[in-house]
């Protein structure tokens, strides 16, 4: 065998293994987010400890959140579009905008826990706070370090130009940033509105 076909070989079992890796790293996030939906189900009943959720649920609020992260999402998949026509600038401009609408998302999450808060809502208040902040704080969390990688990837993009490498590592973060979104669907149905009923 030529030293090329084993570079090759070599390259191939590289992405499958990275492949790999990153489906496993999802399949262990949603075992996390399902056992934290788990854990909230169980804890928020209406015969629980403490303050009742509904008395603090804001959905037109959580409403412009869920827009504001529905929109990054479309925004990537815009940026994604413009790489795969090799159109640099264009890419970078849209995974500005899907980090300005992320970190706004990340920001009304903020305000939201910081506001239930001062509303006596807070992670000590009951089993069921505690487990709504740990759920919700998780995801955005996530979304956080999903705004790094979009940073890290902005600054990427003119070293490494539009390469089988910047392709790969933004689909990795594509899957993450729609697994985000699915999480959030999840959240803003389970979480908010059953909780606002």
């Amino acid at each position: 065998m030529s030293a090329g076909a084993l570079a090759h070989d070599h390259h191939h079992d590289s992405e499958s293994t990275d492949v790999f890796g990153f489906w496993l790293y999802i399949l262990t996030d949603c075992i996390l987010f399902a056992s934290l939906f788990a854990t909230y189900l169980v804890l928020n009943h209406p015969d629980a400890y403490g303050p009742a959720f509904k008395e603090h649920v804001n959905l037109a609020y959580v409403l412009w959140e869920t827009f504001l992260l529905l929109g990054s999402n479309f925004t990537f998949g815009l940026s994604v579009l413009s790489l795969n026509k090799g159109k640099l600038a264009m890419t970078q401009f849209w995974l500005v905008l899907t980090f300005i609408l992320g970190a706004g998302f990340v920001g009304m999450e903020i305000n939201e826990f910081v506001a239930l808060a001062h509303e006596g809502f807070h992670w000590q208040a009951s089993g069921a706070a505690s487990a709504f902040f740990t759920l919700v704080g998780t995801h955005g969390l996530h979304v956080s370090f999903g705004l790094l990688w979009i940073l890290i990837t902005i600054f990427q993009l003119p070293i490494f130009k539009v390469s089988q490498i910047m392709k790969r590592r933004i689909i990795y973060l594509g899957l993450f940033w729609n697994f985000l979104d699915i999480v959030w669907i999840f959240l803003f149905s389970i979480v908010y509105l059953m909780g606002a009923v």
